[in-house]
């Protein structure tokens, strides 16, 4: 069709309301599946190959809106790549979530919620 320059285009229609196109396809698709003589043209595809396709195509838009963020700064630093990431063998602590989203009881956090007067000062106080 695309040879010959159809234009294509998707609709919704509702069955069995009269609509000349849409009646054809019915009248076809049964003759179609009563058809013993017609050769499959596919092949079975197992559950788990849609699913890895499903967790890629997941995995891609995550990263596109990881990439495309402007949060996250700091953890970006240490996981640009989501994929690699989740490959990641990590035991995820408080303390470790603390230091790779800087949101910890380090000098520069304090001081960034005026906690304490400098960066340099040490946190004593808390």
């Amino acid at each position: 069709m695309t040879n010959k320059n159809w234009k294509i285009k998707l609709r919704m229609v509702k069955a069995h309301a009269g609509v000349i196109g849409n009646e054809l396809a019915d009248t076809l698709a049964k003759e179609a599946a009563a058809n013993k003589n017609i050769k499959e043209t596919y092949k079975r595809i197992p559950k788990r190959v849609i699913i890895k396709e499903l967790e890629d195509e997941s995995v891609k838009k995550w990263q596109t809106d990881w990439t495309n963020s402007t949060k996250g700064k700091i953890t970006k630093d240490f996981f640009p790549d989501v994929k690699e990431r989740l490959n990641m063998n990590i035991n995820l602590t408080q303390n470790f979530t603390a230091m790779v989203t800087g949101h910890g009881k380090t000098n520069s956090y304090l001081h960034r919620f005026k906690i304490i007067k400098t960066p340099a000062e040490t946190a004593t106080k808390i």
